[in-house]
């Protein structure tokens, strides 16, 4: 068993080091983002408000109307890309019951998801990573079918983004498999992200990153008129709403309810969106959704998976579910022209960025532990190196004072067993693989150690 002290030679008052900050991007990845068109973003939410409605109780045999128009369109654009992947995508529907008396949808219906899975090349990983948008759109009446719902920002814009991804991504090879997911049901109960996440878990599937884009090209606000696209919003839940008494007890002891799997997914967005895409800081929102609302993040967290919601950080109430129309000198609904294209590129290329390098990397430390026997003012940690994929070219450990939101401090470590000069009780750590290119794994907290201490 590999054992490692490490010592530094600086102040332990702080972590607050004031240096420069080295960012490194991986060229590939770096030029995918570059790749992203706004121009393509564009056409793509023109051509699915071209439908006039995509109400989830509207059409679904007319060729250019109604939810069944949109998304036979959508499996056909991502048909696109088979060519171009060797083989290793496949695009679906994925059928499923919806609604019944006393729902939102008074009738049952049978209503279609979109499904693209680009496949891993490495036969060993079993990883999934899932991205996400709605296909469907409403008016502000939840039966209203047939009224103009143009859902240009709600939710073309994470179509959109969909599209441009997977055209960019297939291409490419990625040791994990990925999941674009065109959802429908949104608008009325989230039914279609619903019965994504029960088949995940009745078939289970190693989901390890969920992320939902819903609403990511609004950039100025109604009423405080605030006008902004350098900031998104990325929300994340705190306690799992899955959580088992084994796991709560483990969270009790660990103090870790600002820690979970979705939490720690948020942070990975924010530090490798930030990485590589330019003039946008992303914002972490400590709580699930918004208030009175929902996405479909949701149902992957309620199945037990690490899942979060990707959200412009402006929002305008008079375009939301609006019929469109001109009230009191305000122009209503949600219009092609009102999208900021510009903003959807970015927040395409953090969701690329993020999904690309999270593809790349090596599996996750396995039984991460944090040594709590003893009273000492240094840290011990111990973890296992993974068992499939490929072989991890070491670790980063991630520190911070308690009190902070994110990670302050990563250390590059090449064994599975380490002492740091920090005290257990005034910081918190965590533990990623990277390889040799940088890519970092998903990022794991420490529980109890489950191996004695190596002897010295």
């Amino acid at each position: 068993m590999r054992k490692h002290i490490i010592i530094f030679l600086l102040s332990m008052s702080s972590l607050t080091i004031s240096s420069q900050i080295i960012v490194n991007r991986d060229p590939v990845i770096k030029k995918m983002v570059d790749e992203i068109s706004r121009e393509n973003l564009e056409s793509h939410v023109r051509k699915l408000v071209g439908f006039h409605t995509r109400h989830n109780m509207s059409e679904q045999n007319l060729p250019d109307r109604g939810i069944g128009a949109a998304w036979n369109w959508i499996k056909s654009e991502m048909e696109k890309s088979i060519p171009w992947a060797d083989g290793r995508l496949k695009v679906e529907f994925e059928e499923y019951r919806a609604g019944g008396n006393g729902q939102r949808i008074p009738k049952e219906i049978t209503l279609k998801n979109v499904i693209a899975t680009l496949k891993g090349v490495d036969t060993t990983d079993d990883r999934i990573i899932v991205v996400s948008a709605h296909l469907d759109s409403r008016a502000e009446s939840d039966d209203d079918f047939t009224s103009f719902a143009p859902g240009a920002n709600d939710d073309g814009s994470g179509i959109a983004a969909l599209l441009e991804m997977l055209r960019i991504m297939a291409p490419h090879r990625f040791n994990a498999t990925i999941m674009f997911m065109a959802l429908s049901g949104e608008e009325h109960g989230l039914f279609g992200a619903r019965h994504m996440a029960e088949k995940a878990r009745a078939e289970n599937w190693n989901i390890i990153a969920m992320l939902n884009n819903d609403m990511i090209g609004n950039s100025g606000s109604s009423e405080t008129l605030l006008n902004d696209n350098m900031r998104v919003r990325v929300f994340s839940e705190g306690v799992p709403a899955y959580e088992t008494e084994q796991m709560a007890a483990l969270r009790r002891y660990t103090s870790g309810e600002n820690d979970g799997r979705a939490r720690q997914l948020a942070r990975y967005i924010k530090e490798v969106g930030e990485r590589y895409v330019d003039q946008i800081s992303v914002t972490l929102i400590f709580r699930n959704d918004r208030f009175g609302r929902g996405g479909d993040h949701t149902p992957f967290s309620q199945q037990g998976f690490p899942a979060v919601r990707i959200c412009e950080f402006n929002e305008n109430y008079d375009r939301t579910h609006k019929v469109p129309a001109i009230v009191n000198g305000i122009q209503q609904g949600d219009l092609p022209e009102y999208v900021d294209y510009e903003y959807v590129k970015k927040n395409t290329g953090i969701n690329l960025a993020t999904i690309a390098n999270l593809a790349l990397a090596p599996y996750e430390p396995r039984n991460c532990g944090i040594v709590t026997a003893g009273l000492t003012n240094t840290t011990t940690l111990r973890w296992e190196e993974p068992i499939k994929g490929k072989k991890p070219a070491g670790y980063y450990v991630l520190i911070r004072e308690t009190y902070m939101p994110l990670w302050e401090k990563k250390i590059f470590v090449t064994s599975t067993e380490v002492t740091f000069p920090y005290s257990k009780d005034n910081y918190f750590f965590a533990v990623q693989s990277v390889d040799n290119e940088g890519h970092e794994s998903i990022i794991v907290f420490p529980g109890r150690a489950v191996r004695q201490m190596t002897k010295q």
